[in-house]
């Protein structure tokens, strides 16, 4: 005899009522669990009063300068930036690092009136900085290579020579300047200038007189394909190293000796013709360097010595082209430029970590105008200092301490 059966056959009716009552249930249990997750409505904000912020903007390439600043205007703008910045003129740091000239007290008002300087032998300061200075409370400079006119001056400027052993009484005083990173007085000067603030006369590299027949132009629209320029003809083996290793990670053009990618010397006019100030005469390399500068993103800009202080034109030249720089030199470096102006390749774990960060930077239109909103909301930080004390003023200023010892008046050494 058959066993019966343990389960009776399901019939297709019954299945049909099952399938029913099962979704009826899940469509239960799904309400009462959504239900019990959602917040209480008084803590529900409705959609008619949401704050809607626009949504960043993708990165993307830009060559278009002025584009850019529009870009960053509406989406941050100078009053968000000045507020940012614009207390970084006083730091402890700064006041160490750059000299600020006083005021015109009673005792500054004895002293000489006019002041001349001759300026001996050889010098790398350009012929264009010789005139006659109105200075600072009603006094005047005579600054000269010309002992035609300054027969009888009150301080004798010595840079590639060292000065007389002795001064005696009545004659003039010894300047001498060093301006390299391992500068070192003479011995024999009465006054010394450098580039460090500790010095009598201090004098940096942000100055704008020299060349004057080259061509300032900045273009207003930056190569998208290579970002960084670079020109040195030094090819120091610390210095190629870093920007090998660096260069090697970004795309570039160097214009000078070391890592020369561009056919040869002085071949930027073929890449910029209108970098070229007059065709009729062949210029030299540092005629078009600003205007060369101006057609990238970026400029690498490596000093031959990392010293405190120690920071020369390869940054100001960038920073006068509208570029970016890519900075390696003085721990201090921060002191002497705008905020939010350069790019300090030494607060980067890696080479690698900073070219990643240049690359997208390239690619973002509004961080990158960020790095030119100085310019144009005029927060200049501490870089008035720094050029208040360039070479630019150096007469005036060493005028002004040569009045104070009293020139050929003052009692011999």
């Amino acid at each position: 005899m058959l066993s019966k059966p343990l389960i009776t056959a399901i019939t297709p009716a019954r299945l049909i009522l099952m399938l029913i009552v099962f979704t009826f249930f899940l469509l239960f249990i799904s309400h009462f669990l959504g239900s019990s997750s959602s917040a209480p409505a008084s803590l529900r904000r409705p959609s008619s009063t949401a704050v809607s912020l626009p949504p960043p903007p993708d990165p993307h390439p830009f060559s278009d300068l002025i584009s850019a600043f529009k870009f960053w205007d509406s989406h941050v703008g100078c009053p968000r930036f000045v507020d940012e910045h614009a207390g970084e003129t006083s730091g402890v740091n700064a006041t160490r690092s750059l000299q600020v000239g006083g005021g015109c007290g009673e005792e500054f008002l004895g002293k000489q009136k006019h002041v001349s300087v001759l300026v001996k032998g050889w010098t790398w300061i350009p012929d264009n900085l010789d005139n006659l200075y109105s200075c600072r409370c009603g006094m005047t400079c005579l600054w000269t290579k010309s002992p035609v006119l300054a027969d009888k001056p009150d301080a004798l400027l010595f840079e590639s020579s060292t000065p007389p052993i002795r001064r005696r009484s009545g004659d003039p005083l010894r300047v001498y300047m060093d301006l390299e990173a391992g500068r070192k007085k003479s011995g024999r000067e009465d006054l010394f200038i450098s580039y460090h603030a500790k010095d009598d006369v201090q004098a940096t590299y942000a100055g704008s007189l020299f060349h004057n027949g080259r061509n300032y132009h900045v273009s207003p629209y930056k190569n998208n394909d290579t970002l960084v320029y670079w020109s040195s003809s030094r090819c120091l083996p610390q210095r190629n190293d870093l920007a090998t290793g660096l260069l090697k990670l970004l795309p570039y053009h160097s214009f000078g000796k070391c890592l020369n990618n561009v056919g040869g010397l002085d071949m930027a006019l073929s890449f910029y013709p209108e970098c070229a100030n007059d065709a009729s005469i062949h210029p030299k390399w540092w005629d078009h360097l600003h205007c060369a500068m101006s057609h990238y993103k970026f400029v690498l800009a490596i000093e031959n010595t990392w010293t405190e202080s120690y920071v020369t034109e390869k940054l100001f030249y960038a920073l006068d082209s509208g570029s970016v720089p890519i900075y390696f030199g003085a721990p201090n470096v921060m002191d002497f430029v705008p905020p939010h102006s350069i790019i300090d390749g030494n607060k980067f774990g890696s080479l690698e970590e900073l070219a990643n960060y240049v690359k997208s930077l390239a690619n973002d239109p509004i961080a990158y105008a960020e790095y030119h909103a100085w310019r144009r909301c005029g927060v200049l930080g501490n870089y008035w200092k720094t050029r208040s004390a360039s070479l630019d003023t150096l007469p005036c200023r060493l005028c002004e301490a040569i009045s104070w010892k009293g020139g050929r008046n003052a009692k011999a050494s």
